[in-house]
């Protein structure tokens, strides 16, 4: 009688163990797609930077749901400068675009989000890194200081090229408000995202001037801030903890 009831205890507890085992996993779509825009600001050789605009969009593949690799195009407007303020009368428009290699880990693969309110909200907040290629196209540049300008006028050209491509490395630094569908599966999010965006090379700006001349010591940099939305597709996949 023992036996069999020490086998029945035996049984309920492999069976409860099963069970709790499959609740405490969940699946989520392998990839996203996704689009957004916002301002962004300047870094360059020129006294200082403006705002201009960007718009992207995105696709994802996601290794776990807070682990993704992604391929993001860009389009926007990076301008700086002003020929009546600045020290030189310089001033750029740049009509860019870009595409780019991305990582991103979120706080949810590093963190027991399950044990606490607080950490299950800040578990999509994430950061990531890239690398690709910037096409930059100046639209408007000052080459050749105006007659009127108070220091040096007519003095020209500046050197540097209207269209140039350049590594471009994006640092990204964001948060995804998850929303589910009826089923219980994220679906959407709504993404906040701060990129600082690194270019290597002289095109950002179109101004190539000799360090002798011009101080001249780090990237030519832009920073974009952007407000976004993904879609979740595809085949689903099995994780280790509810989401």
């Amino acid at each position: 009688m023992t036996s069999k009831r020490l086998r029945s205890t035996l049984l309920i507890v492999l069976c409860s163990l099963i069970i709790n085992s499959s609740f405490a996993q969940s699946n989520y779509f392998k990839w996203s797609a996704g689009f957004g825009a916002g301002p962004n600001f300047s870094k360059t050789d020129v006294a200082k930077g403006s705002w201009g605009h960007t718009a992207y969009g995105e696709v994802n593949h996601y290794l776990t749901p807070f682990v993704s690799m992604g391929v993001e195009a860009q389009y926007g407007l990076v301008q700086g400068g002003n020929i009546r303020t600045d020290p030189h009368n310089r001033q750029f428009v740049n009509e860019y675009s870009s595409i780019s290699l991305n990582f991103k880990m979120a706080l949810g693969e590093l963190i027991d989000f399950e044990s606490s309110k607080f950490l299950d909200n800040i578990k999509s907040a994430y950061v990531g890194i890239g690398v690709g290629v910037i096409r930059n196209n100046i639209t408007d540049i000052v080459r050749i200081k105006p007659l009127w300008a108070a220091y040096d006028p007519g003095f020209g050209p500046f050197p540097g090229e209207n269209k140039t491509n350049n590594l471009w490395v994006p640092l990204n630094l964001g948060y995804n408000y998850y929303l589910y569908d009826g089923y219980g599966y994220i679906r959407y999010a709504i993404n906040l995202n701060l990129q600082s965006n690194f270019t290597f090379g002289e095109g950002l700006d179109g101004y190539d001037d000799p360090s002798t001349k011009f101080k001249n010591y780090s990237p030519d940099s832009y920073n974009a801030y952007s407000i976004g939305f993904k879609y979740f597709f595809g085949n689903t996949r099995a994780y280790r903890r509810t989401l």
